[in-house]
């Protein structure tokens, strides 16, 4: 396929930025998206230009450091993917590619396609553990018994990877899908109970100082994340922070 790709390039935090347009030639159908940006980078390391920047890691779907608004949508037109995982099989030859970081003032833009997402972290670090007796008396998880439907409930929370596509396809640019994840992976388990309270309340509060919007029920942040993270999390972690809060 022959392509234009028309890609955010930004020097760093204090430059303005601005789209660029790249035109690019034979790229396969079996590329994944990132592939197609290496054979970009390479082309312009070879004419003396700067490569654009982007972050990664595994290119497995796992890490969600690949984040790309790619046409409007957070990782791209498929579904259930990252962006590492999006293969150029679902453009069509002479397309014209618009390629952005993740928009949010939570997410600020270090380079390129490149933002700092340490928001999260700070979240994740305010109340997203649990307590753990290590006095050499540590009881088997196996041998706690969970019911399948509590069980099922918090894998399915524990999937979230933190690549932020809730927040940058939200209106409001809102972390509610994450934080709901992260507090229902630990309110619906035993071991979780302990530090529950404090959990929400802290990790709520953390969300709000990082300067997150609100949810409004729009329900894009659902359909663009890759794992599929339920809006249902966010009626629990609302749950968890009433029941805290009184």
């Amino acid at each position: 396929m022959d392509l234009t790709l028309k890609i955010w390039r930004q020097k760093g935090p204090e430059d303005k930025g601005g789209m660029v347009t790249y035109p690019i030639s034979n790229i396969s159908g079996h590329m994944s998206f990132l592939e197609m940006i290496d054979v970009l980078n390479e082309e312009l390391i070879n004419k003396g230009d700067e490569p654009v920047a982007f972050d990664h890691d595994c290119r497995e779907g796992i890490c969600g450091m690949c984040s790309m608004y790619i046409n409007g949508e957070a990782h791209g037109p498929d579904r259930g993917v990252t962006t590492c995982q999006l293969h150029m099989r679902m453009f069509k030859d002479g397309d014209t590619i618009h390629i952005e970081p993740f928009r949010s003032d939570s997410f600020p833009v270090i380079k390129d396609l490149v933002v700092d997402r340490s928001s999260f972290e700070r979240i994740q670090q305010a109340g997203g553990f649990i307590s753990v007796n290590t006095s050499g008396n540590t009881q088997d998880a196996n041998s706690i018994p969970i019911g399948k439907e509590d069980a099922d409930n918090a894998m399915d929370a524990a999937t979230c990877i933190g690549c932020g596509a809730c927040v940058a396809t939200c209106k409001n640019s809102s972390a509610m899908l994450f934080v709901g994840a992260k507090v229902a992976q630990y309110s619906l388990l035993p071991q979780g109970q302990v530090e529950a309270k404090d959990r929400v309340l802290n990790m709520v509060k953390q969300m709000d100082l990082e300067g997150f919007g609100n949810c409004t029920n729009t329900g894009a942040c659902e359909v663009e994340c890759p794992k599929g993270i339920s809006l249902k999390n966010i009626a629990i972690m609302n749950t968890e922070y009433l029941k805290a809060s009184i």
